[in-house]
């Protein structure tokens, strides 16, 4: 017991110091954060100083941080995320894994390998690191970006896909004994548990949850999560399939709950530590004595099948609505090879349809690929693109340190929140203000505004924010998705501050509303009513009564909206209550002009005749 004990304090200490030293370092050289863990892995592994020699502890340390790491990238698979991607996901999302998958299984059919093993290496190799892709957007601040926005698709199309693609793969053993013994029977578990999975988690998770939520203990909310995923990983494992398949899934159910920012919140500080703990392992599972036996097939089936992806991404990028200068960042970061593609090799070694010296060699040329892949991108920030590695310049925006306690929030601080914030100051109040931009936070503040950098959907910022104690929250975010998200936020969870929000169209509006947001106003409306009193009185009216039209259009306008707004989505209901309510305001408004006519011309036959000028 004492000797365990000794070991697992052991092998922590090792872990957590070989990042503490890697990451740092590889940081200060301008290498960024994964690379650090990459060598922090390659460094205590079994061909480094052999501090981690256990190959079976290996192992399960790396599932263990693939397991983990899924389970997060389900977690914000959000469907109505994935809806407002749908395009680009699954059309140039298909277009790359499908592509490139082609690409390689051809390549290695040209060269000779059978086809089961040139589709399996293909699909394995078509795969591209989620985990990398999007570390490396967040540390850049280029997620906002059209190449940013692409990865992302692009990532999400390969996370679903590996679904499939994980549950097909053994029954591409058609010649081995799992086939012979009952390989469609077991593919039908297979489907059957994932069924069994997806359908009993939406009627049983959501009613578990709220019943371990009333206990008001974050710890065991979070223990009870945790436990989900192993469950989950360990029922998927008990039919032959891949326990980072059960971790995925677990994230989706999660992230279709109401308590998903809940999880995110408890989650976000391990985060970080948790891929660290990947890509370490990434870094161990390198197995050099295949690289060193065979060096030459290593780097070229490494470059060819880097080769092949780019020119696939390339093509793409050319089609796609990327500017010119994002295009290498876009194609270093989904060349390289990823994290799914260890668990499809590993799947594919466990059925038989390739042995384990093939699964070495292609886990090799994925881990050499995703180390490369910093090494690419520092060629690309310093002769190939320059100008876009210049967006992350500068000092870093400041973050919120310490609770708020000011009686308001604004969450946006453009055009529309700073005319709110100004109007606030100048009457002595104080506000919170966040803003999800960094070159808007650096702005603001040069003027003396106290901004702070942070994305409102979070919802420990918010916390931090004093949203909890704050009379009123003002929601003046430009994005209409991420603006509909927070006011869904601070209505679940703070459900007695006021919000006072701003819509960007009638459709923002209404979904606004479809929340129990009652105080939102159009950001156009009164700019344009202003411009239609000025037209009215360049015409001849009187200002008092071009101000009068214009707000009785304004509160009909208002009405109207909220009519609308119970009926989104249905489109020819929609068009009938709107022309029905312009047409009964041009009826009243007529009636109005000709009574207010009538009315003059009786005042003008009662008037008396002028006398005659006197002659």
């Amino acid at each position: 017991m004492e000797h365990a004990t000794t070991h697992w304090l052991a092998t922590s200490l090792t872990y957590l110091a070989a990042a503490v030293l890697a990451v740092p370092v590889a940081r200060a050289l301008g290498l960024g954060a994964i690379i650090g863990y990459l060598a922090a892995g390659i460094v205590i592994g079994p061909w480094g100083l052999k501090l981690v020699t256990d190959p079976q502890a290996m192992l399960h340390v790396a599932e263990f941080g693939v397991v983990l790491m899924l389970f997060l990238v389900g977690l914000e698979l959000e469907p109505r995320r994935l809806w407002s991607l749908r395009r680009p996901i699954f059309g140039w999302g298909s277009v790359q894994l499908f592509g490139s998958t082609a690409l390689l299984a051809g390549m290695g059919m040209a060269v000779g390998l059978d086809g089961r093993l040139a589709l399996v290496a293909g699909l394995g190799l078509a795969m591209s690191s989620t985990a990398i892709g999007l570390g490396v957007l967040g540390e850049r601040n280029l997620m906002p970006t059209a190449s940013g926005q692409s990865v992302l698709s692009v990532s999400l199309l390969q996370d679903i896909a590996a679904i499939p693609i994980l549950a097909i793969v053994p029954l591409l053993a058609v010649g081995g004994t799992a086939a012979q013994d009952g390989g469609w029977l077991g593919a039908v578990k297979a489907f059957g548990v994932i069924a069994a999975i997806v359908f009993g988690g939406r009627l049983l998770l959501r009613p578990a949850l709220r019943w371990i939520a009333r206990s008001d203990t974050p710890e065991i909310f979070t223990a009870a999560s945790l436990l989900l995923v192993v469950a989950t990983a360990a029922l998927m494992q008990s039919v032959g399939l891949s326990m980072a398949l059960g971790a995925f899934l677990a994230g989706v159910l999660l992230a279709e709950s109401e308590y998903r920012k809940e999880l995110e919140t408890d989650l976000e500080p391990f985060k970080g530590l948790l891929l660290g703990l990947f890509f370490i392992a990434v870094g161990m599972s390198i197995d050099f004595a295949v690289v060193l036996t065979s060096p030459l097939q290593v780097a070229a089936v490494v470059l060819g099948f880097l080769l092949l992806k780019a020119l696939m991404l390339f093509a793409m990028g050319r089609l796609m609505p990327l500017p010119l200068a994002e295009r290498p960042v876009f194609i270093a970061l989904l060349a390289q090879g990823g994290e799914f593609g260890f668990v499809v090799f590993q799947t594919a070694q466990q059925a038989g349809v390739i042995d384990g010296k093939t699964s070495s060699f292609l886990v090799a040329a994925v881990a050499l690929s995703m180390l490369v892949t910093p090494m690419m991108l520092l060629v690309i920030d310093r002769w190939v693109a320059p100008g876009l590695a210049a967006r992350r310049d500068g000092p870093p925006p400041e973050t919120m340190a310490e609770p708020q306690h000011a009686p308001v929030v604004i969450a946006g601080f453009g055009r529309y929140g700073q005319v709110v914030g100004r109007l606030l100051s100048a009457n002595g109040l104080s506000a919170t203000v966040l803003d999800h931009s960094a070159d808007q936070v650096d702005t603001v503040r040069r003027f003396g505004w106290p901004v702070f950098y942070g994305d409102a959907t979070r919802l420990d910022l918010l916390r931090m924010a004093g949203v909890a104690e704050a009379k009123v929250f003002v929601l003046a975010i430009d994005d209409v998705e991420q603006s509909v998200e927070v006011a869904d936020i601070v209505r679940q969870h703070f459900p007695q501050v006021t919000v006072v929000a701003r819509a960007r169209n009638v459709s923002h509006y209404a979904k606004l509303r479809q929340l129990g947001v009652t105080l939102v106003e159009r950001e156009t409306l009164d700019s344009a009513l202003m411009s239609g009193r000025s037209v009215l009185e360049a015409l001849g009216w009187q200002p008092h009564e071009a101000r009068n039209q214009a707000l009785r259009f304004r509160q009909h306008s208002l009405e109207l909206l909220d009519a609308m707004a119970t009926h989104m989505g249905d489109e020819q209901k929609l068009i009938s209550v709107s022309k029905q309510g312009h047409q009964q305001l041009e009826q009243l408004w007529a009636q109005e002009r000709q009574a207010t006519a009538a009315r003059l011309s009786q005042q003008a036959w009662s008037r008396p005749a002028e006398e005659p000028p006197p002659g």
